[in-house]
């Protein structure tokens, strides 16, 4: 039986096979939605969607002796709207069936799917004609929303802009002077750790690693954010007793981050201490100062001496201690407040503070 974390879901070729075998034993619409995790009316929607008509070789005939039209079933008007289930269903019928095929069903899915993404394609015609119609209009002083409305054009009011602003079409940005007062919307997109290097250190692979090692504690690593481009705080904390400790970074890029973590590292060699030893497992968000996986796993002579895994995007629930700790961080500088008159000493007494609150339940 599925779960709860299966609704709000696409139904996979495996769903769709049970709901066929399940069909076949009569089960009820509600039944079969609580084996396949899903709600009823879903069920019954995916049945009513892909439903396949057989016609019958058994022929009717009227009194007159002239056949009959295939007449349907008054058992498809209810639930479950088809013959798997019926005991006449490898028999010779007279009526109309209608039957449900998981492989015909995940067919008609999958080639929807594909439809519903490539959106509607314009030939050379069709473009040309686009263009003729909305550039005409254009230089008329007509809006383009009005252009679009008004007459039957196979494109959407975004891609006749995305043409405009491309440079495609006749007309130009100068024959709409209402646009020209408008500024381009500036695109801020925050850094983020690639994929490429979060294969094989994702959470998922996190949690088989601590199930495989019997590893119940760990570090929870992120960053709090003080003014927008100034100096911001990489923080980390350790599970198994919730002590935290902070260090203060010039900017958010994953060089800074990195030559903080190897003068760390420096430091406790120097006093003849691991890195390894104290914070062997690292968890952590895909924040781009991350980026930098060696500088976090690699001693200062380049082997490998924790274990570095990243939540999952959106989810930052997945480090839960690190994440509350930094609302006691911000009863104590809230947010938005700089941090470019900070130094480590001010980093260190606030996280002092932070960890006496934790030490007091």
């Amino acid at each position: 039986m599925k779960t709860e974390a299966t609704k709000y879901k696409h139904l996979t070729f495996e769903e769709r096979e049970e709901i066929q075998a399940c069909l076949a034993c009569g089960v009820s619409f509600k039944a079969i939605a609580a084996r396949v995790g899903k709600d009823p009316t879903t069920v019954s929607k995916e049945v009513k969607k892909h439903i396949s008509v057989v016609t019958p070789n058994v022929k009717r005939y009227g009194i007159d002796g002239k056949p009959l039209e295939n007449a349907i079933c008054p058992k498809l008007l209810r639930a479950p709207f088809v013959c798997n289930g019926c005991k006449n269903h490898r028999r010779q019928c007279a009526f109309t069936k209608h039957l449900y095929y998981a492989k015909e069903a995940q067919k008609e899915y999958e080639s929807l799917l594909v439809e519903a993404r490539e959106g509607i394609p314009l030939n050379k015609a069709e473009f040309y004609e686009m263009d003729r119609i909305v550039s005409g209009g254009m230089k008329k002083g007509q809006h383009i929303y009005h252009i679009v409305q008004s007459n039957s054009l196979n494109v959407s009011l975004p891609t006749v802009y995305r043409h405009l602003h491309r440079g495609w079409l006749s007309a130009s940005k100068f024959d709409t002077p209402r646009i020209l007062k408008f500024k381009q919307r500036k695109q801020h997109r925050a850094d983020c750790v690639p994929r490429a290097i979060r294969q094989g250190r994702a959470y998922t692979d996190f949690l088989a690693f601590t199930e495989e090692n019997g590893i119940t504690s760990w570090v929870e690593m992120d960053t709090v954010i003080g003014r927008v481009g100034g100096k911001v705080i990489m923080t980390f904390d350790f599970t198994f007793c919730n002590f935290m400790f902070g260090i203060l970074m010039d900017n958010k890029t994953a060089a800074e981050a990195s030559g903080k973590i190897r003068a760390l590292k420096e430091r406790f060699t120097a006093e003849g201490l691991k890195f390894g030893d104290v914070l062997p497992l690292i968890l952590t968000d895909n924040g781009g100062e991350f980026s930098d996986v060696s500088a976090f796993m690699s001693d200062i002579y380049g082997e490998i001496e924790t274990e570095l895994f990243f939540c999952d995007p959106m989810q930052s629930y997945q480090k839960p201690r690190v994440e509350k700790n930094h609302t006691l961080f911000r009863d104590i500088v809230p947010k938005w407040q700089s941090f470019d008159n900070f130094t480590q000493d001010t980093v260190n007494l606030i996280f002092s503070h932070v960890n006496s609150v934790n030490a007091n339940p």
